[in-house]
C-alpha cells in the first residue's frame, strides 16, 4: 500500500502537473487529479475532490497537492480536506505545488503519510533557487 495523491490546481495545472510527474515515473491509479477550471462551482469541485480522495485512499492516508494558498483550488480543496478528516481519514494538505515537490511526493510514498508531506514540502523548498549567469 501507498499514499494516495491528489493534484488540485488552477486548469490546467493539475493535469501538467500529473503528466509531468508521469513522464518521469510510471504513474498508478492513486494519483488523483482535479483542474479548477474559471467557470468551476465551488461547491462542486469539493464535492468532486471528495470524491477523488476517497478514491484514492488505499490505507495509508492521502497527500493533496494544491498551487496558490487562499485561491478557488486551495480553497475547495481545503473544505474537501476537512470532510474527509472528519469522516476520520487521514490526510494531509500542502499548497505552493510544483514539479519537484511532486516527485518527491511520488518517490517516497510507501512511508508515512507525515513523513510523504515532509519530504515533498522540503523538495519543493530546495528547488528554489536563484541562478546567477556564469561568468
Amino acid at each position: 500500500m501507498s499514499v494516495g495523491i491528489i493534484i488540485v490546481a488552477h486548469e490546467p495545472m493539475a493535469s501538467a502537473l500529473h503528466a509531468c510527474g508521469c513522464h518521469v515515473f510510471q504513474c498508478d491509479s492513486n494519483v488523483g487529479v482535479y483542474d479548477v477550471g474559471s467557470e468551476s462551482d465551488p461547491a462542486a469541485s469539493e464535492t468532486a475532490i471528495l470524491d477523488l480522495i476517497r478514491h484514492n485512499d488505499a490505507g495509508q492516508g492521502v497527500l493533496v497537492l494544491t498551487d496558490v494558498l487562499g485561491a478557488t483550488p486551495s480553497n475547495v480543496a481545503n473544505r474537501a480536506v476537512n470532510a474527509a478528516r472528519a469522516e476520520g481519514m487521514n490526510i494531509e494538505l500542502l499548497a505552493g505545488a510544483n514539479m519537484p515537490m511532486l516527485l518527491r511526493a511520488m518517490t517516497n510514498r510507501e512511508l508515512p503519510l507525515a513523513e510523504v508531506a515532509n519530504r515533498a514540502m522540503a523538495g519543493a523548498r530546495q528547488a528554489v533557487l536563484r541562478v546567477d549567469p556564469s561568468t
